[in-house]
């Protein structure tokens, strides 16, 4: 991944309503979800979900495809995997077994929008 990729993708992620969006996508699997689904979900208004699914989509973070009269997204697992390697390609002076953690643990502790919002409630 070239730097000006990483940084358009990274600028993606950087608002919360993108990163829960792109979060919920990571979750949902190749399969992906409709985009009235994602907006349900996350409770977002159409034209906010609209501009938020584009600049996911421009910064090559999202896939989108038409199923019947549906646009389905989903998480572009390439682009994400490979900005990963980019942050951590020199990891640790050389030791990036001690990196590991961040990849095993956290994703089983992490906390969802929907599981944020009900802690709150």
């Amino acid at each position: 991944m070239k730097i000006l990729a990483a940084i358009q993708a990274l600028g993606a992620l950087a608002q919360e309503s993108r990163l829960g969006i792109f979060r919920l996508l990571v979750r949902s699997g190749p399969e992906g979800l409709a985009a009235g689904e994602i907006g349900e979900r996350l409770e977002l208004p159409s034209p906010t979900l609209s501009f938020h699914l584009a600049q996911l989509k421009q910064a090559g973070l999202v896939n989108a495809r038409r199923e019947s009269r549906s646009i389905i997204y989903s998480a572009n697992y390439r682009t994400m995997s490979a900005l990963l390697v980019y942050l951590t390609e020199n990891c640790c002076q050389g030791r990036p077994e001690l990196c590991a953690p961040a990849f095993s643990g956290a994703a089983a502790t992490a906390k969802t929008p929907a599981k944020m919002r009900a802690a709150r409630a």
